[in-house]
């Protein structure tokens, strides 16, 4: 796939990657075997890997416990069209009946039928995902793109509970969009697996990179947004998935985490055992879009850990190509347009 090919992730994701984009490829490896990804949500990154190139000829391992994330996921890689069809009518509804035709989705089409196929035969999550339709899907979607902050929120019952959103023109259904997702998602070697991080991240090796979007450890009672399953994501989780990332550290993978700048975390990452994986812990500046009060949204720190260096990426194709021209037109120009770029 041409490098242009920029791809957008099919869902919002409260802690979406897309504005952190810019450092994490600084931490992209240049070599690799497989790419893995434990913690899908938006998949901002395996996108924007895909869309680049970076995955032409290899293998990828996607998965996530969430089964509605994986069963749309699926249902868009398998039928697009169908998907399209469904949001396209949501969205005719939606420029009717506003907030109406939301709850009307959320109440009684959508949580019923994610209820019905959770019972399927007593299969629970893997059921759910597994019977996941395209008209689910298309209520997913609709729900993301109209709901409070795109937000994906469980409650203790298993159902989806976030209260409609204020947006005067959401674009929800765009048809080349979900098409171009579709296409990344049925790639030659691409997996989508509805599984845990911890019997993911057990499979991983030399060769792999593994990237994990974790749900963030909250750095106050007001920011946990960590119920993306019934059973959401505790501290005792967070140290689970410490002790994973340092064991496919040290079988040699190459991998890139990001979480909050929670002390905790910060201490877990910097202990000797995450050290002698070689992993190291940095921090980088990023913006918070979810708080349940609108002034402490803004610019935080966040923590990126990795066995991986940075490194420095291309300048700009508009640059360049001026250089070259440069070059091209007058040969004694080289010296100086390679000193420029140390």
């Amino acid at each position: 796939m041409p490098a242009t090919s920029a791809v957008r992730p099919l869902l919002k994701w409260a802690g979406g990657k897309r504005q952190l984009l810019p450092v994490l490829r600084r931490y992209y490896p240049v070599a690799f075997d497989r790419y893995v990804e434990p913690f899908l949500g938006s998949g901002a990154v395996f996108f924007d890997l895909f869309g680049a190139g970076r995955l032409d000829g290899r293998r990828v391992g996607l998965a996530d416990v969430n089964p509605d994330v994986i069963g749309c996921y699926r249902a868009v890689r398998d039928d697009p069209e169908a998907v399209i069809v469904a949001l396209a009518a949501l969205a005719a509804e939606h420029f009717e009946r506003g907030d109406a035709c939301y709850y009307d989705v959320r109440d009684r089409r959508f949580n019923p039928a994610r209820a019905a196929r959770r019972d399927l035969r007593r299969g629970g999550d893997s059921a759910l995902a597994a019977g996941y339709t395209p008209a689910m899907a298309a209520m997913l979607i609709y729900l993301n793109r109209t709901g409070y902050n795109g937000l994906f929120r469980l409650n203790r019952r298993g159902g989806f509970n976030v209260p409609a959103g204020r947006y005067a023109e959401p674009r929800i259904c765009d048809a080349g969009h979900v098409r171009a997702c579709a296409r990344a998602l049925s790639a030659r070697g691409v997996s989508i697996e509805c599984a845990p991080f911890d019997g993911t991240l057990a499979n991983t090796r030399t060769g792999d990179f593994v990237y994990c979007d974790p749900p963030y450890a909250p750095l106050s009672r007001t920011a946990n947004f960590a119920h993306y399953t019934a059973g959401g994501f505790t501290a005792h989780d967070q140290r689970r998935l410490q002790q994973a990332v340092v064991g496919a550290a040290r079988r040699g993978a190459l991998v890139l985490l990001s979480n909050s700048s929670a002390p905790e975390i910060e201490a877990a990452y910097a202990g000797a055992d995450a050290r002698v994986a070689g992993l190291r812990v940095r921090r980088v500046p990023a913006r918070r879009a979810i708080n349940s009060r609108a002034a402490r949204r803004g610019p935080v720190d966040e923590l990126i850990i990795t066995n991986t260096g940075p490194r420095d990426l291309p300048a700009p194709r508009t640059l360049r190509m001026a250089k070259a021209r440069l070059r091209a037109a007058d040969p004694q120009q080289r010296p100086a347009a390679r000193a420029t770029t140390r």
